[in-house]
């Protein structure tokens, strides 16, 4: 038995199992499902069907891979649902956590505004009491309006 040492990294394992990047595959089926569902893929989608009827039904017999029932082309709709259904729901998933954390910063933001507000609210209020004690220009001119007419009476 082989002693592991904490304080130095593991020897590389070698894996049979492939390896590979989640993100770039969600990048990948994001941009697969965002195609999925456009009207190219479905004007793409009527042409290849089309083609494939028309050339399984008029072409030479010899020329024909897929005759009336069509069971290959119903194989090939198959196994490409089969594909898109769950990139399109990985494509969803990896919205739904992107719209999860822009919830999540527009609420903090939202509190911070909220916050500010408030606090310039009582800023506000703090100013009108204040100005209220401050003498104004008006009152200024009429005590010392009221003060000349007394000089002028007791002269």
């Amino acid at each position: 038995m082989t002693s592991e040492r904490l304080d130095q990294p593991r020897d590389l394992r070698r894996s049979l199992r492939p390896h590979y990047d989640p993100e770039a595959f969600g990048r990948l089926s994001e941009r697969i499902a965002r195609f999925l569902g456009t009207a190219r893929f479905i004007v793409y989608m009527t042409v290849f069907v089309t083609t494939w009827v028309i050339w399984n039904v008029a072409a030479p017999e010899h020329l024909k891979f897929d005759p009336y029932p069509f069971i290959f082309l119903t194989l090939m709709l198959s196994l490409q649902a089969s594909y898109a259904a769950p990139l399109i729901l990985l494509a969803q998933n990896r919205q739904d956590d992107r719209d999860r954390i822009q919830y999540e910063q527009d609420r903090e933001s939202a509190e911070r505004n909220q916050a500010e507000i408030e606090y310039l609210t009582r800023e506000i209020a703090g100013l009108r009491l204040a100005l209220n004690e401050v003498a104004t220009r008006d009152y200024l001119r009429s005590e010392l309006g009221h003060l000349l007419e007394e000089l002028r009476e007791r002269r």
